[in-house]
């Protein structure tokens, strides 16, 4: 086996996605993922901490789009303003990963475990965006409102964009939900 082949975390989560798809989440081991990579278990446990990290992987760019999306923000922009520019700023980040996260949408709705994972990962976008809004001034209260609020909207955008037969890109959908917003 090779010791170094490129683009190796996508390799894995390609292949996780495959073997959890044919054989099941839970009868799925890290080194069947690596094995299926054209690489070491050693390597897997490099990118990821275990078999439900390989699914996860992409959290923290998608955190830090939304967060410097916010913060590149002009300072006299409004909240709207801010978390719409983060908003954006994610969705771009996710657009070209939409075939791997239909999948991953799918298999997160089979999996109690993955679910709870899937929320986690929220609660975390969410103390960073509050993190990034309190930066501009908002006391913690309002940033965090403010946080939860952008990541509802994010999630409502990602179900319609994952949506059978749906077009239109991720950063157009959100747009369309938040400019929804019943406040």
């Amino acid at each position: 086996m090779a010791r170094w082949e490129p683009d190796a975390r996508r390799r894995l989560q390609d292949a996780a996605l495959a073997l959890f798809a044919q054989h099941g989440f839970e009868q799925t081991t890290a080194k069947q993922i690596a094995e299926q990579a054209g690489l070491t278990e050693r390597t897997f446990f490099r990118h990821f901490g275990d078999k439900r990290e390989v699914l996860f992987g992409n959290e923290a760019a998608v955190t830090a789009a939304l967060v410097d999306g916010v913060a590149g923000a002009p300072a006299r922009a409004s909240t709207a303003t801010a978390i719409e520019a983060g908003l954006r700023a994610a969705a771009r980040d996710m657009q070209p990963r939409r075939p791997f996260l239909r999948r991953f949408a799918a298999l997160v709705d089979e999996h109690p475990e993955l679910r709870e994972r899937e929320l986690i990962k929220q609660r975390t976008m969410s103390a960073a965006l509050a993190e990034a809004l309190g930066a501009r001034g908002l006391d913690a209260v309002q940033a965090q409102l403010a946080a939860e609020f952008a990541i509802v909207v994010m999630r409502l955008g990602f179900e319609q964009w994952l949506a059978r037969g749906e077009k239109r890109e991720l950063e157009e959908i959100v747009a369309d939900v938040l400019a929804r917003r019943p406040l």
